[in-house]
C-alpha cells in the first residue's frame, strides 16, 4: 500500500496549503481527496507534487507492505 502521510508533513514544513497546490499545480480537489484517502493517483500527479514542493518522491509517499 502506498501512503501519503509524508506529503502532509512536507507541506506543513514548507507551509504549503492544499489550496496553493490546486492553484499552482493544477491538482483538483478530487485528487486531494484521493491523496488524503491513500487511494491510487497517477504518476504525473506525483511528479507535479514533487516539482511544486521541490522535494523527492520519498518525501511525499511511502510504501507499506501488507
Amino acid at each position: 500500500m502506498i501512503r501519503f502521510d509524508r506529503l502532509w508533513k512536507t507541506m506543513e514544513n514548507k507551509k504549503v496549503t492544499t489550496y496553493q497546490l490546486r492553484e499552482q499545480c493544477g491538482i483538483d480537489s478530487k485528487t486531494v481527496r484521493r491523496l488524503r484517502a491513500n487511494e491510487n493517483i497517477e504518476t504525473k500527479t506525483l511528479s507535479k507534487l514533487c516539482a511544486a514542493l521541490n522535494c523527492r518522491l520519498e518525501d511525499i509517499a511511502e510504501y507499506i507492505p501488507d
